[in-house]
Protein backbone atom coordinates (compact mmCIF):
# COMPACT_ATOMS: atom_id res chain seq x y z
CA UNK A 1 0.00 0.00 0.00
CA UNK A 2 0.88 3.42 -0.90
CA UNK A 3 1.82 5.66 1.82
CA UNK A 4 0.13 8.61 2.53
CA UNK A 5 1.99 11.83 1.53
CA UNK A 6 2.04 13.48 4.89
CA UNK A 7 3.84 10.59 6.64
CA UNK A 8 6.72 10.66 3.44
CA UNK A 9 7.25 14.17 4.60
CA UNK A 10 7.48 13.18 8.19
CA UNK A 11 9.90 10.57 7.88
CA UNK A 12 12.33 12.93 5.73
CA UNK A 13 11.76 15.40 8.93
CA UNK A 14 13.09 12.63 11.02
CA UNK A 15 15.75 11.14 8.58
CA UNK A 16 17.12 14.71 8.02
CA UNK A 17 17.50 15.29 11.91
CA UNK A 18 19.05 12.25 12.71
CA UNK A 19 21.68 13.45 9.71
CA UNK A 20 21.13 16.60 11.31
CA UNK A 21 22.44 15.68 14.88
CA UNK A 22 25.30 13.96 13.57
CA UNK A 23 26.86 16.90 12.30
CA UNK A 24 26.03 18.78 15.63
CA UNK A 25 27.67 16.07 16.93
CA UNK A 26 30.63 16.59 14.84
CA UNK A 27 30.93 19.97 15.57
CA UNK A 28 30.54 20.17 19.04
CA UNK A 29 32.14 16.43 20.55
CA UNK A 30 34.58 16.52 17.82
CA UNK A 31 35.55 20.06 16.39
CA UNK A 32 34.51 21.97 19.54
CA UNK A 33 36.46 19.36 21.95
CA UNK A 34 39.29 18.93 20.34
CA UNK A 35 40.96 22.46 19.85
CA UNK A 36 39.53 23.37 23.09
CA UNK A 37 41.85 20.38 24.49
CA UNK A 38 44.55 22.34 22.11
CA UNK A 39 43.97 25.77 23.40
CA UNK A 40 44.49 24.48 27.16
CA UNK A 41 47.23 22.42 27.16
CA UNK A 42 49.49 23.76 23.94
CA UNK A 43 47.98 27.34 24.23
CA UNK A 44 48.06 27.39 20.43
CA UNK A 45 45.20 29.40 20.02
CA UNK A 46 42.96 31.11 22.83
CA UNK A 47 40.45 29.37 24.49
CA UNK A 48 38.41 32.61 24.15
CA UNK A 49 38.76 32.50 20.49
CA UNK A 50 37.59 28.75 20.19
CA UNK A 51 34.42 29.55 22.77
CA UNK A 52 33.72 32.44 19.95
CA UNK A 53 34.16 30.41 17.06
CA UNK A 54 31.47 27.56 18.12
CA UNK A 55 29.42 30.03 20.20
CA UNK A 56 26.42 28.33 21.72
CA UNK A 57 26.84 25.30 19.48
CA UNK A 58 26.87 23.02 22.45
CA UNK A 59 23.16 23.78 23.36
CA UNK A 60 21.94 23.43 20.39
CA UNK A 61 23.68 19.53 19.99
CA UNK A 62 22.17 18.59 23.72
CA UNK A 63 18.62 20.23 22.64
CA UNK A 64 18.44 18.01 19.71
CA UNK A 65 20.16 14.90 20.67
CA UNK A 66 18.40 14.62 23.73
CA UNK A 67 15.76 16.36 23.38
CA UNK A 68 13.87 17.10 19.80
CA UNK A 69 15.37 13.68 17.77
CA UNK A 70 14.15 11.49 20.57
CA UNK A 71 10.93 13.22 20.79
CA UNK A 72 10.62 12.68 16.59
CA UNK A 73 11.49 8.97 17.15
CA UNK A 74 9.30 7.82 19.43
CA UNK A 75 6.13 9.99 17.50
CA UNK A 76 6.91 8.34 14.22
CA UNK A 77 6.73 4.58 15.87
CA UNK A 78 3.22 5.58 17.25
CA UNK A 79 2.32 6.89 13.86
CA UNK A 80 -0.11 3.75 13.29
CA UNK A 81 -1.71 5.13 15.63
CA UNK A 82 -1.34 8.40 16.50
CA UNK A 83 -0.49 10.21 12.86
CA UNK A 84 0.61 13.30 14.33
CA UNK A 85 3.43 15.54 14.57
CA UNK A 86 2.13 19.38 15.10
CA UNK A 87 2.45 19.05 19.07
CA UNK A 88 5.95 17.40 19.17
CA UNK A 89 6.97 20.56 17.10
CA UNK A 90 4.82 22.95 18.93
CA UNK A 91 6.39 22.23 22.33
CA UNK A 92 9.82 22.17 20.80
CA UNK A 93 9.92 25.01 19.06
CA UNK A 94 10.21 28.17 21.34
CA UNK A 95 13.44 26.62 22.46
CA UNK A 96 14.79 27.44 18.46
CA UNK A 97 15.10 30.79 19.37
CA UNK A 98 18.69 29.90 20.92
CA UNK A 99 19.72 29.53 17.55
CA UNK A 100 19.50 33.81 17.23
CA UNK A 101 22.85 33.88 19.08
CA UNK A 102 24.74 30.92 16.74
CA UNK A 103 23.49 33.14 13.48
CA UNK A 104 24.35 36.40 14.81
CA UNK A 105 27.58 35.40 15.84
CA UNK A 106 28.16 33.35 12.46
CA UNK A 107 30.25 35.75 10.10
CA UNK A 108 32.30 37.18 13.41
CA UNK A 109 33.17 32.97 13.95
CA UNK A 110 33.82 32.36 10.54
CA UNK A 111 36.59 35.49 10.17
CA UNK A 112 38.12 34.45 13.64
CA UNK A 113 38.34 30.38 11.77
CA UNK A 114 40.12 32.29 8.96
CA UNK A 115 42.44 34.31 11.24
CA UNK A 116 43.42 31.78 13.53
CA UNK A 117 44.05 29.31 10.79
CA UNK A 118 46.76 32.34 9.16
CA UNK A 119 48.07 32.93 12.79
CA UNK A 120 48.60 29.47 14.04
CA UNK A 121 49.79 26.50 12.54
CA UNK A 122 49.39 23.94 14.82
CA UNK A 123 45.71 25.14 15.14
CA UNK A 124 45.05 24.81 11.48
CA UNK A 125 46.89 21.68 11.24
CA UNK A 126 44.48 19.96 13.74
CA UNK A 127 41.42 21.13 11.49
CA UNK A 128 42.89 19.95 8.48
CA UNK A 129 43.47 16.81 9.99
CA UNK A 130 40.01 16.45 11.70
CA UNK A 131 38.51 17.44 8.30
CA UNK A 132 40.49 14.44 6.57
CA UNK A 133 38.56 11.96 8.63
CA UNK A 134 35.33 9.98 7.02
CA UNK A 135 32.70 11.97 8.80
CA UNK A 136 33.79 14.59 7.56
CA UNK A 137 32.91 13.63 4.17
CA UNK A 138 35.75 16.00 2.62
CA UNK A 139 34.00 18.98 3.87
CA UNK A 140 35.46 21.77 5.67
CA UNK A 141 34.85 23.15 9.21
CA UNK A 142 32.91 25.80 7.42
CA UNK A 143 30.28 24.19 5.84
CA UNK A 144 29.56 21.93 8.72
CA UNK A 145 29.22 25.67 10.53
CA UNK A 146 26.81 26.59 8.07
CA UNK A 147 24.16 23.83 8.76
CA UNK A 148 22.59 25.05 12.27
CA UNK A 149 22.19 28.39 10.02
CA UNK A 150 20.19 26.81 7.45
CA UNK A 151 18.55 24.14 9.73
CA UNK A 152 15.44 26.62 10.35
CA UNK A 153 14.59 27.30 7.41
CA UNK A 154 14.57 23.49 6.27
CA UNK A 155 11.76 23.34 9.00
CA UNK A 156 9.77 26.00 7.93
CA UNK A 157 9.91 23.99 4.22
CA UNK A 158 9.38 20.58 5.40
CA UNK A 159 6.15 21.75 7.09
CA UNK A 160 5.01 24.14 5.01
CA UNK A 161 4.88 21.09 2.51
CA UNK A 162 3.33 18.62 5.45
CA UNK A 163 0.51 21.08 5.90
CA UNK A 164 0.39 21.23 2.36
CA UNK A 165 -0.61 17.37 2.48
CA UNK A 166 -2.67 16.77 5.19
CA UNK A 167 -6.34 15.72 4.66
CA UNK A 168 -8.46 18.13 5.47
CA UNK A 169 -10.24 15.93 8.02
CA UNK A 170 -6.71 14.89 9.84
CA UNK A 171 -6.13 15.13 13.62
CA UNK A 172 -3.25 17.08 12.79
CA UNK A 173 -4.53 19.71 11.07
CA UNK A 174 -4.54 22.28 13.64
CA UNK A 175 -1.30 21.73 15.59
CA UNK A 176 0.65 21.44 12.32
CA UNK A 177 -0.65 24.37 11.32
CA UNK A 178 0.25 26.42 14.95
CA UNK A 179 3.52 24.41 14.76
CA UNK A 180 4.21 26.21 11.34
CA UNK A 181 2.99 29.53 12.79
CA UNK A 182 5.37 28.82 15.51
CA UNK A 183 8.59 27.83 13.31
CA UNK A 184 7.73 31.07 11.26
CA UNK A 185 7.86 33.42 14.37
CA UNK A 186 11.26 31.36 15.16
CA UNK A 187 12.74 32.02 11.86
CA UNK A 188 11.79 36.04 11.96
CA UNK A 189 13.82 35.80 15.32
CA UNK A 190 16.71 34.93 13.83
CA UNK A 191 16.42 37.35 11.25
CA UNK A 192 16.01 39.98 13.46
CA UNK A 193 19.01 39.12 15.06
CA UNK A 194 20.64 38.87 11.65
CA UNK A 195 19.53 42.49 10.74
CA UNK A 196 20.36 43.97 14.33
CA UNK A 197 24.04 42.77 13.87
CA UNK A 198 24.31 44.17 10.27
CA UNK A 199 23.26 47.58 11.62
CA UNK A 200 25.45 47.46 14.28
CA UNK A 201 28.56 46.75 11.79
CA UNK A 202 27.75 49.62 9.67
CA UNK A 203 26.97 51.93 12.79
CA UNK A 204 30.56 50.75 13.97
CA UNK A 205 32.22 52.04 10.47
CA UNK A 206 30.64 55.39 10.94
CA UNK A 207 31.36 55.71 13.92
CA UNK A 208 35.46 55.09 12.43
CA UNK A 209 35.08 57.59 9.80
CA UNK A 210 34.55 59.72 12.59
CA UNK A 211 37.35 59.10 14.50
CA UNK A 212 35.21 57.72 17.72
CA UNK A 213 34.50 60.84 18.72
CA UNK A 214 33.53 61.30 22.21
CA UNK A 215 29.56 61.39 23.39
CA UNK A 216 28.72 59.98 19.76
CA UNK A 217 29.77 56.16 19.75
CA UNK A 218 26.51 54.84 20.92
CA UNK A 219 25.13 51.34 19.54
CA UNK A 220 21.32 52.25 20.17
CA UNK A 221 21.62 55.02 17.17
CA UNK A 222 20.35 54.49 14.03
CA UNK A 223 21.85 55.99 10.83
CA UNK A 224 19.05 57.82 8.41
CA UNK A 225 21.12 59.47 6.01
CA UNK A 226 24.85 60.76 5.40
CA UNK A 227 25.78 62.68 1.97
CA UNK A 228 27.89 65.61 0.87
CA UNK A 229 26.74 69.47 0.92
CA UNK A 230 27.72 73.32 0.59
CA UNK A 231 28.32 75.12 3.23
CA UNK A 232 26.94 79.13 1.84
CA UNK A 233 28.91 81.87 3.50
CA UNK A 234 27.12 84.99 3.12
CA UNK A 235 29.88 87.11 4.48
CA UNK A 236 32.41 86.26 1.66
CA UNK A 237 29.51 84.65 -1.13
CA UNK A 238 31.77 81.49 -0.93
CA UNK A 239 31.00 77.58 -0.80
CA UNK A 240 32.68 75.08 0.74
CA UNK A 241 32.38 70.97 0.73
CA UNK A 242 31.20 69.47 4.03
CA UNK A 243 29.69 66.76 4.92
CA UNK A 244 26.34 65.51 7.19
CA UNK A 245 25.33 62.58 8.91
CA UNK A 246 21.65 62.44 10.35
CA UNK A 247 21.02 60.41 12.78
CA UNK A 248 17.79 59.35 14.78
CA UNK A 249 18.47 61.80 17.27
CA UNK A 250 21.60 64.20 16.03
CA UNK A 251 22.57 65.97 13.27
CA UNK A 252 26.54 65.93 12.47
CA UNK A 253 28.01 68.56 10.58
CA UNK A 254 31.61 67.12 9.52
CA UNK A 255 34.61 68.58 7.75
CA UNK A 256 36.45 66.23 5.70
CA UNK A 257 39.82 65.58 6.83
CA UNK A 258 42.60 66.52 3.87
CA UNK A 259 45.08 63.77 5.27
CA UNK A 260 42.87 60.47 5.84
CA UNK A 261 44.63 58.94 8.31
CA UNK A 262 42.19 57.19 10.95
CA UNK A 263 39.25 59.19 10.82
CA UNK A 264 37.79 60.31 7.40
CA UNK A 265 35.93 63.23 8.86
CA UNK A 266 36.10 65.79 11.58
CA UNK A 267 32.91 66.24 13.40
CA UNK A 268 32.44 70.52 13.34
CA UNK A 269 28.88 70.73 14.92
CA UNK A 270 26.24 68.34 16.53
CA UNK A 271 22.43 69.92 16.54
CA UNK A 272 20.09 67.62 18.25
CA UNK A 273 17.38 66.54 16.12
CA UNK A 274 14.96 67.93 19.19
CA UNK A 275 13.79 71.02 18.36
CA UNK A 276 15.31 71.34 14.59
CA UNK A 277 13.46 72.80 12.05
CA UNK A 278 14.44 72.09 8.33
CA UNK A 279 12.84 74.94 5.57
CA UNK A 280 14.00 75.32 2.24
CA UNK A 281 15.23 78.38 0.68
CA UNK A 282 13.49 79.77 -3.04
CA UNK A 283 16.77 81.04 -4.22
CA UNK A 284 17.28 81.47 -8.19
CA UNK A 285 21.14 82.04 -7.73
CA UNK A 286 21.42 79.02 -5.84
CA UNK A 287 18.83 76.29 -6.08
CA UNK A 288 18.68 73.31 -3.60
CA UNK A 289 19.56 75.15 -0.55
CA UNK A 290 18.29 74.74 2.85
CA UNK A 291 18.18 76.28 6.07
CA UNK A 292 19.11 73.89 9.37
CA UNK A 293 18.03 75.76 12.58
CA UNK A 294 19.02 74.02 15.97
CA UNK A 295 19.55 75.06 19.58
CA UNK A 296 22.83 75.02 18.68
CA UNK A 297 23.15 76.98 15.27
CA UNK A 298 21.64 77.57 11.62
CA UNK A 299 23.00 76.99 9.05
CA UNK A 300 22.82 77.64 5.71
CA UNK A 301 23.54 74.57 3.06
CA UNK A 302 23.29 73.57 -0.65
CA UNK A 303 22.78 69.79 -1.99
CA UNK A 304 23.65 69.05 -5.16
Amino acid sequence: TQEPEEKKIALELLETEQAYVSRLHLLDQVFYAELMKEAKTRKTVPEEVVKMIFSNISSIYQFHAKFFLPELQKRMEEWSCDPRIGDVIQKLAPFLKMYGEYVKNFDKAVELLTAWSEKSLPFQELIADIQKRKVCANLTLQHHMLEPVQRIPRYELLLQEYVRKLPPASPDREGAEKALEMIFMVAKHSNAAIAEMERLQDLWVVYQRLGLEDGIVDPSNELIKEGPVQKISTRNNSTSEKYLFLFNNMLLYCVPRVIQVGAEFQVHLRINVDGMKVRELKDAQLPNTFLVSGRQRTLELQAR
